[in-house]
């Protein structure tokens, strides 16, 4: 690891010469101002990342390094990005021209579009939300009679996309590589996706830097151009990085080698979707000499908050190692964590409810709490008990305005306008209001353009001119047509946003919503009212179309007094006072599919989802796990999770919910020290909790066999159908047949 150059300022010595390092502490001041060489700033949770990665690039343009042009900086949301750029002008007090600053797409389609026909695309190509691969991928798998039902076109767009994010081209993937999905033709079915995109002049996200790869192998002088251009690349986020981003990275950082990738490797939680933790882990051997800086002082939450999440995450094995701390003067160390253990999650919901409302009444914002889960079925409970409660809330994550039926609708047709040869959004419009183009017109239309690799206007033209359809569809296709032409004469003749509201008119969309007696019709129409206005924040219909491509996202009002429920995944970023993590059992976190799927990695993976979890939290967190879990409509006997017993003890606080007795609670009973028990009190009751209203007795291995009579205080009575090991096959008079514990289980009165 190398020294930091001697020019490095002390914190008060750079804070007196540049402003903008001021209120820095040393780690954050090292990381600004380490301009020459690799630099990786493992940032953790709530130490200032954002404010070092403003710091650092104020300071290059401050100390004119490089020109705003010279500089990349790639972040992983627009948000970010946005965010970014309104600090590091404000701290400049001017706008800053000319610099490369968005997320790895945008900059990706900005390259793209630069270079379009030396990667045989034309420079107003389409870029492909997910709705559109997936009817495209249909069209390709139908063609082939390739049954969409046994073999999902989501999952076949799974591999290839997955593909995509290791950097591979059909031509680079193996035949060893080949899924046998879709009947062992995934690799095929990947070629002819990619020449239909070509003839479609379209490209799909995972393409926008696939195809920039393709394009600095293939022209090494437009590498080049580019490597000598930035001379500083800034990356955040860099832990959630996939393959092809890194190999992107890599190739534009050779020239001048400045690179300074922020993450944290306790964070990396998006494996599921491509991102290599080995990245971040692997930095120093990827560029020799890099300077790495720990940015350890948390600004977020308490020492107790702080000393269970690193003592969590210390049981990872495949990190870089820090340790998170905070120096609050005149602050304690703050409350312990509680981790609460439950009957079963209409009682942990209510138990949630019962402690927001408590704390609302001691003068807590409900804007300030939010319950994180691992899994999306897990909110309902909580909403049907917060709307009893009468307790506002949001759920965040539900569908966004651009992704709704009618504004994908309208989109559709600004996209045919933009540019004619996009098929899927023709695909989409072309009767929609129904005008007569029925589905043999549309065959035909198919047809005709597969066979002379055309588009399906271009085909759509080819058959208004002959017979072969019949005079009605002939008629309305050619009207359609006609139109098309009209609305694209006037993109350059008439403002936008006003365009998009004649589009919308004159096709009769509106009418036929207006017209529509469906209860949610007023509402679709407030949305596409909401699109018109919105538009006029772009200079053009083509900007505002790949914005919309790029970001789909939805503003919220962040004034809203709501508890907010969402994923642990969601979650990333955010900060409250009090945070809620429920369902804290063995199988459902860990996750038992992800472990089955990926085994000790993914272990390690659901740990950081963990950590991620409890570094939401500025002041409490409350941890509680159920004993029994209704999941799919089964009910299912649950293991505390392991997580709790990795818990620092010192740092928590074992209860009851109410409603349940507990006279010590120091930490949950693992899966191998469970031992027999004799319910006293609560009938059938499991002790999850080591000193409960319940008398150990012996070992329950073995108690049963098949044919043994049992209780269970959820099914009733019952007879054993198997024995494997502690788990039980019974057969219950009333609920049917159930896979359970042993230990929750006890032998019914003879």
């Amino acid at each position: 690891m190398s020294v930091l150059p001697e020019r490095t300022l002390s914190p008060a010595a750079a804070a007196e010469r540049q402003p903008h390092l001021s209120g820095l502490n040393p780690a954050q001041a090292q990381a600004a101002q380490a301009l020459d060489g690799p630099v990786l700033v493992l940032a953790g949770a709530g130490t200032g990342k954002t404010r070092v990665l403003t710091a650092r690039l104020v300071h290059i343009l401050a100390t004119a390094r490089a020109l705003p042009s010279q500089i990349l900086a790639v972040t992983f949301t627009n948000k970010a990005a946005n965010e970014m750029k309104h600090r590091v002008e404000t701290m400049l007090a001017r706008p800053v021209e000319g610099w490369w600053l968005g997320t790895f797409h945008s900059v990706g389609a900005r390259i793209l579009r630069r270079h379009a026909e030396l990667a045989g695309l034309r420079q107003n190509f389409t870029i492909l939300d997910a709705d559109d691969q997936i009817r495209l991928l249909k069209q390709l798998m139908q063609a082939e009679e390739i049954d969409d039902k046994k073999f999902p076109a989501r999952v076949l767009m799974g591999v290839i996309q997955r593909w995509k994010d290791r950097g591979l081209l059909p031509e680079q993937v193996t035949a060893g590589e080949d899924s046998e999905i879709a009947n062992g033709r995934s690799l095929a079915i990947y070629r002819q996706y990619q020449e239909r995109l070509r003839t479609l002049n379209a490209v799909d996200f995972g393409d926008l830097l696939l195809l920039n790869l393709s394009l600095f192998r293939e022209h090494p002088e437009v590498l080049a151009d580019y490597q000598r251009r930035f001379r500083y690349i800034l990356v955040d986020e860099y832990q959630d990085t996939n393959v092809a981003q890194y190999l992107w990275l890599r190739l534009l950082a050779q020239e001048h080698r400045n690179i300074c990738c922020v993450g944290d490797d306790d964070q990396s939680i998006y494996g599921w979707r491509g991102a290599e933790v080995g990245n971040i882990l692997r930095f120093e051997e990827d560029f020799p000499g890099a300077v790495v800086v720990r940015l350890e002082q948390n600004y977020r939450s308490t020492a107790r908050i702080l000393a269970a999440a690193s003592g969590l995450i210390a049981h990872n094995q495949d990190r870089l190692g820090k340790t998170l701390w905070c120096d609050i003067p005149g602050e304690e160390r703050g409350e312990k964590l509680r981790v609460s253990a439950v009957w079963d999650g209409e009682d942990e919901a209510r138990s949630v409810g019962e402690e927001i409302e408590a704390l609302q009444r001691k003068g807590e914002s409900l804007s300030q709490m939010a319950i994180l889960v691992r899994a999306g079925f897990q909110t309902r409970e909580f909403e049907e008990r917060l709307m009893t409660l009468g307790v506002p809330y949001r759920v965040v994550g539900g569908p966004r305005f651009y992704e709704r039926q009618e504004i994908r609708d309208a989109m559709a047709y600004l996209r045919v306008v933009n540019q004619p040869d996009d098929d899927l959004a023709f695909e989409r419009i072309v009767n929609l209001p129904r005008r007569g183009i029925g589905d043999a017109t549309l065959r035909a239309a198919h047809a005709l353009a597969r066979a002379r690799t055309i588009s399906l206007v271009a085909a759509g033209r080819q058959l208004v001119a002959t017979d072969e359809l019949k005079p009605p569809a002939r008629r309305a296709l050619g009207g359609l047509l006609a139109d098309i032409d009209r609305w694209r004469a006037q993109v350059d003749a008439m403002p936008h946003p006003e365009l998009a509201e004649t589009i919308l008119e004159e096709s009769g969309y509106i009418g036929m919503w207006r017209a529509s007696k469906a209860a949610e019709a007023p509402g679709r129409l407030d949305n596409l009212k909401e699109l018109i206005p919105a538009m006029g924040e772009f200079d053009n219909l083509a900007g505002f179309l790949e914005h919309v491509s790029l970001v789909m996202e939805q503003a919220t009002d962040a004034g809203d007094e709501k508890v907010s429920i969402m994923t642990l995944h969601a979650a990333k970023g955010l900060e409250f006072n009090t945070v809620f993590l429920p369902g804290w059992e063995e199988e459902l976190f860990p996750n038992r599919r992800t472990l089955e799927e990926g085994g000790a990695k993914a272990l390690e993976e659901e740990r950081r989802l963990a950590y991620v979890g409890l570094t939401r939290a500025r002041k409490r967190v409350l941890v509680s796990y159920a004993q029994n879990r209704r999941v799919h409509n089964a009910w299912l006997a649950c293991l505390p999770s392991r997580f709790i017993g990795e818990l620092p003890p010192q740092e928590v606080d074992m209860e009851a919910a109410p409603g349940m007795t507990a006279t010590r609670a120091e930490r949950p009973v693992m899966r191998d020290e469970w031992r027999g028990w004799r319910p006293v009190g609560r009938a059938a009751q499991p002790p999850l909790i080591e000193g409960s209203a319940f008398e150990i007795g012996d070992t329950p291995s073995g108690r049963f066999t098949t044919g043994s009579r049992v209780f269970h205080m959820k099914f009733g009575y019952g007879t054993v159908t198997a024995v494997e090991g502690e788990k039980l096959e019974v057969e219950f008079d009333k609920a049917g047949r159930k896979k359970v514990v042993d230990s929750f289980v006890q032998r019914a009165p003879a």
